[in-house]
């Protein structure tokens, strides 16, 4: 869901210049360059008091430009800009080249097969102002005992493909909530068996869909401190100290740190953006990731009721998850020797805010990272200590807070981790009568069983552009001579040569995880050189095949996916999923007849929870954490953390 406009703007100041002495064509956007794309298509009479700047993004360089770029050559920054008229509901797609001052290409969207642009913020008000002022949704509410609509919050919802009658209208859905107070939290009091459907160029409500009243949950559902009893007393101090200051060093977006170097980035759609990952071995920079982000999302939930069985969301395609990041707070979104960074968007009208401290960047000690005690050398005992760096965000979708969080570590890994929390989402049941699509987690207040579905963007280039990527499974030995106490087990690889391959499902009963090589580049035993993705699977789609959903979130229906790098091939599910009709992105791109052996690869993973509410999770729920991770394999030829010190600070109180 979208971030409901009773909740306080994200504030505005002046941009914080983010650019090294040098530009580079990775760059984060910067306010001058957004403000130049909107006078260049002003100019080009494409912009009227009625048009509106859904995405304004950077049209990122191909990555042999951005690898051979170095510091002083020329840079041409073009961006990619998604238009859409309140008026007509026409939308379009320019190209600006910001650096020559060209409008470079337009043409029109035709939404009704390709979508629409993403929900945008002032479409909330507006929407909501509509569904309160239409006679029928009136009724209905009055038919469920509610005269007066002033604490009602009628959140607009994408409309998915269901609505299939006005095909190329741009449309939301509307479900209800209640407040018993304006600092109500809306969630504990849905509103059950009442959608309304609105045209938002029309600006009116097109179809009230009514399955007959349910009584609105009573109990409230607040969290704050005031109205959950006394605070612990029994925790201590806990602080968190570098008195020389971090280990990392930023040159505007260049990180570097423990032999890791990347550029960091943030755009209004995917949020955090990593480019040209690389890790120094000896004196070589090796590369690992050209780029790497969260591509999309799918918050998916399994209702069947009619005025339910509709609701899902791809929150970084149709609401934008950069659109909606948090400006962090010390203390509690990050903690310890912190180093912020601004992000630069474009607002509505095409006109650059920016977010201040919408990405942290820290280190934090991670435990133990090896240890051997030498029985036969007198207890002799070596250990270090692990640091790792993360850098992070965090993006308030509607009921639901998601934490970001890159990790990488000094032996070579890198992980990924996203951090669910907030409020889950609701409906209303006759209370005492529960659900087979939910928990009752409140009298009447029913949790819907969902499916997180994050799927993530890696551009690899394990030491070099030209990769392989192999399935490795493992398993047991064939009974015979060759096993004879039936013991033995091992390996088996198969490498995904084709592009009709590259749909894969994980498997643990045979630790199954995925090998992206570089078979021109060999390790000191003579192997090629690799990093392995090792996921954390749990169940892929689970909508049925055929079903809408499933058509708008194939990419939700394998862990994997394997295609040709291709600069177009951006979002998984597609440039503009809202209310597409279903199978843009990697469907299209998985037919077949594209080998994907030794040349530049994309590898997508998807991988998130099934979530079963549970009472612990409300009113307000504790974080749920998922993720992945990729792990050197062969990439170095011993532990690259060998050269580490021993820590000598961080003593312990006597007892």
């Amino acid at each position: 869901m979208s971030r409901h406009p009773t909740e306080p703007p994200v504030p505005t100041s002046p941009p914080t210049p983010q650019r090294s002495a040098y530009p580079h064509p990775l760059d984060p956007l910067t306010a001058d360059e957004i403000t130049t794309a909107r006078r260049v298509l002003t100019e080009a009479g494409k912009v009227t008091p009625a048009t509106r700047f859904p995405l304004v993004l950077l049209d990122e360089p191909d990555r042999h430009t951005a690898a051979a770029h170095r510091p002083g050559d020329p840079v041409v920054r073009r961006l990619r800009v998604t238009l859409l008229d309140q008026e007509t509901g026409a939308a379009a797609e320019a190209l600006v080249d910001v650096t020559g001052g060209l409008l470079l290409a337009h043409r029109a969207l035709d939404v009704a097969t390709e979508g629409q642009p993403r929900v945008m913020s002032e479409e909330y008000l507006l929407v909501e102002a509509i569904v309160k002022a239409d006679p029928g949704w009136r009724k209905a509410m009055a038919d469920r005992g509610v005269d007066d609509p002033a604490l009602a919050v009628c959140a607009p919802l994408a409309a998915g493909s269901v609505i299939i009658d006005r095909p190329g209208r741009r449309l939301l859905r509307c479900l209800t909530w209640m407040r018993c107070e304006y600092g109500d939290s809306p969630w504990a009091h849905p509103v059950g068996g009442l959608v309304a459907d609105v045209d938002v160029i029309e600006r009116r409500v097109v179809r009230i869909t009514d399955t007959g009243p349910v009584p609105v949950p009573a109990e409230c559902g607040r969290y704050e401190p005031e109205f959950t009893g006394p605070a612990r007393t029994d925790l201590r101090p806990l602080e968190i100290r570098q008195p020389e200051g971090p280990s990392f060093h930023l040159d505007g977006p260049l990180l570097t740190w423990q032999n890791w170097s990347l550029r960091v980035d943030f755009n209004a759609r995917e949020g955090l953006v990593l480019h040209r990952i690389t890790h120094r071995d000896g004196d070589r920079e090796r590369s690992v990731l050209h780029r790497a982000s969260l591509a999309e999302m799918a918050v998916a939930y399994g209702e069947a009721a009619e005025t339910r069985n509709w609701v899902a969301f791809l929150d970084a395609g149709e609401y934008s998850l950069g659109h909606n990041a948090n400006p962090l707070r010390l203390g509690c979104d990050c903690l310890g020797e912190i180093h912020y960074l601004d992000a630069v968007l474009a607002d509505d009208h095409g006109r650059p805010r920016t977010l201040p401290n919408a990405v942290c960047v820290h280190e934090e000690d991670h435990g133990l990272l090896w240890k051997h005690t030498d029985v036969f050398h007198d207890n002799a005992v070596e250990s270090r200590r692990s640091r790792r760096l993360v850098i992070s965000y965090i993006a308030t979708v509607g009921n639901y807070d998601y934490g970001f969080y890159w990790h990488f570590h000094q032996d070579g890994t890198i992980a990924f981790e996203v951090r669910s929390t907030g409020i889950v989402q609701t409906s209303a049941v006759p209370p005492g009568a529960g659900s087979p699509h939910g928990t009752e987690i409140a009298p009447g207040l029913l949790a819907p069983y969902h499916q997180h579905l994050f799927c993530v963007r890696l551009d690899v280039a394990v030491d070099g552009p030209a990769n392989t990527v192999e399935e490795v499974d493992v398993v047991p030995g064939p009974a015979g001579l060759a096993n004879p106490a039936g013991n033995a087990f091992t390996a088996r690889t198969t490498v995904l040569s084709d592009s009709a391959e590259g749909g894969r499902t994980a498997d643990t009963t045979v630790g199954r995880r995925w090998r992206i090589t570089n078979p021109g580049s060999y390790n000191r035993m003579g192997q090629p050189v690799a990093y392995t993705l090792v996921p954390q699977p749990g169940p892929v789609l689970l909508a049925r095949p055929g079903s809408p959903l499933a058509g708008r979130v194939a990419y939700g229906t394998k862990h994997l996916w394997v295609t040709r790098h291709r600069p177009d091939r951006r979002y998984p599910a597609g440039d503009h999923p809202n209310q597409h009709p279903g199978g843009a992105g990697l469907p299209e791109w998985t037919t077949g007849g594209e080998s994907l052996e030794n040349t530049g690869l994309t590898v997508w993973h998807t991988f998130g929870p099934t979530h079963l509410p549970r009472l612990e999770e409300w009113p307000v729920m504790p974080v749920d954490i998922t993720g992945f991770s990729l792990k050197p394999t062969g990439f170095f030829d011993r532990n690259p953390a060998l050269d580490l010190p021993e820590e000598t600070g961080g003593g312990h109180r006597p007892a």
